[in-house]
């Protein structure tokens, strides 16, 4: 399968979730996924904005992503509050280099692996909703076209959050960006639940529970209160 073929395949399974009742949880899932994919990185995160003044970790594509995205935030530091703050693209950031600009995330990000990183924004026009992180372990640039490429995939999940209705609307926006963050909550505690009850690394969990809600075409949210509730096992998820 040629680049181009495998970019059309993307940008055609994100559409497919642009529908009214989309999870948006797994929507920004598959955006971070993809985005490594399609951009040679080995990880990624997405921080939005929740209306309310405060910007959280709502998709990652690793603990060790997830983990340096809440360390940006809470040292209020590194490319991706850059990113949100001016809403254009921070991109081919050689951390060793950045050690100035931003010392502690620098350290952090090294400390795990990480020598380079870019960040998108997610934008429609003016209105700047949060950004996408991508973190490489090697000097990984993205050339004018990879770029475009971060961009559009920023700009559909952009769109799939607004849509014409929440533009309209923005409590609705409100109410997406919370019930993705309060779903956010859940899985964690199922990713600890399975972790305890079947030895499981935080990532495996991660992805047997997206592989059953898929497979089933049920919300991640949905597979991870059974896990919580003890109505869904380790077997049941390896069976999916």
């Amino acid at each position: 399968m040629t680049t181009e073929q495998r970019l059309t395949q993307v940008f055609v399974e994100l559409a497919d979730t642009l529908v009214d009742e989309f999870d948006a949880l797994d929507f920004l899932s598959t955006l971070t996924d993809r985005s490594v994919e399609l951009l040679r990185a080995e990880a990624a995160g997405v921080i939005l904005n929740n209306l309310r003044g405060g910007l959280h970790v709502v998709a990652s594509t690793s603990d060790a992503a997830q983990v340096l995205e809440l360390f940006e935030l809470q040292n209020d530091e590194g490319p991706c509050l850059d990113c949100f703050n001016s809403g254009r693209a921070v991109v081919n950031v050689d951390l060793e280099e950045a050690r100035t600009r931003w010392p502690r995330f620098s350290a952090r990000a090294a400390e795990v692996g990480y020598q380079s990183t870019h960040a998108i924004p997610l934008r429609l026009r003016d209105s700047v909703i949060g950004a996408m992180n991508l973190f490489c372990a090697g000097s990984t640039p993205l050339s004018e076209e990879d770029l475009a490429v971060g961009q559009a995939l920023a700009d559909i999940a952009t769109i799939g959050l607004l849509q014409e209705r929440a533009v309209r609307q923005s409590g609705l926006l409100a109410e997406q960006l919370q019930t993705a963050l309060n779903s956010r909550i859940m899985i964690e505690q199922a990713k600890g639940v399975l972790f305890a009850s079947a030895g499981l690394d935080i990532e495996q969990a991660f992805r047997l529970m997206r592989e059953y809600s898929r497979s089933h075409r049920v919300p991640i949210k949905t597979v991870a209160r059974s896990v919580i509730d003890r109505e869904l096992t380790t077997d049941d998820l390896r069976g999916a």
